[in-house]
């Protein structure tokens, strides 16, 4: 069975996760932000052997520790889409321009499209590219734990902001609407900041997407 635990990191309180297989201990981390030395106690105690990163999208509070622990532990990066290139090569200034740690631009040894698939222990996660807040936006689905990890396109009572550079708040309506909603009412989603919620009641009562 695949598990998962919440961390906030960053003044952003961005919400890293880390997901594991309870079988192999294999884990991966989801949108390392930063505050390693917090993620990697959290791994230590649950007794897992961390693998693999696995980026959302590359704005400095998701993405901002990633070159740093993928060097420390030398363990591939996958994700974002192509799309989030040029956030990537922004990194060092932005976490200048927000007080963040020093960050480097990384080089993912994978990137993903919409209809790819991850992998941990004997599980998959879906990949869907779901655009509007960044281009390059991926979102991670497991079907078997009900779970879907869809970074800043949709929160808790509200959705990702699309006034940063490349933004476009039609496409993350759409992303939101056709690739979110079909993953079915009862998923409960893990936003990238603030608490969980499902599909379902979003769109029941999410101001932004209610009723579509």
């Amino acid at each position: 069975m695949l598990h998962y635990q919440t961390i906030p990191v960053t003044p952003f309180q961005q919400n890293c996760s880390i997901v594991w297989c309870d079988v192999t201990q294999q884990a991966a981390v989801i949108d390392p932000g930063g505050d390693l030395e917090v993620i990697l106690d959290a791994v230590a105690q649950l007794g897992l052997k961390l693998e693999q990163i696995w980026i959302t999208h590359a704005h400095i509070d998701h993405a901002g520790a990633t070159a740093e622990l993928a060097e420390r532990l030398q363990l591939p990066i996958i994700g974002p889409h192509e799309g989030d290139q040029f956030w990537i090569d922004g990194l060092a200034q932005a976490a200048a321009m927000y007080g963040f740690p020093p960050a480097k631009p990384f080089k993912p040894t994978r990137w993903l499209h919409d209809g790819d698939t991850v992998s941990l222990g004997g599980h998959t996660l879906q990949v869907r590219h779901c655009p509007g807040h960044t281009p390059g936006h991926v979102v991670f689905y497991s079907p078997e734990m009900q779970r879907a990890f869809v970074g800043d396109v949709l929160f808790a009572g509200s959705i990702g902001r699309t006034d940063f550079p490349r933004g476009d708040h039609d496409a993350l309506i759409r992303s939101i609407t056709q690739r979110l909603w079909p993953m079915g009412n009862d998923t409960v989603f893990i936003p990238g900041h603030g608490p969980e919620s499902t599909f379902g009641r979003e769109r029941r009562s999410n101001p932004y997407v209610g009723g579509t």
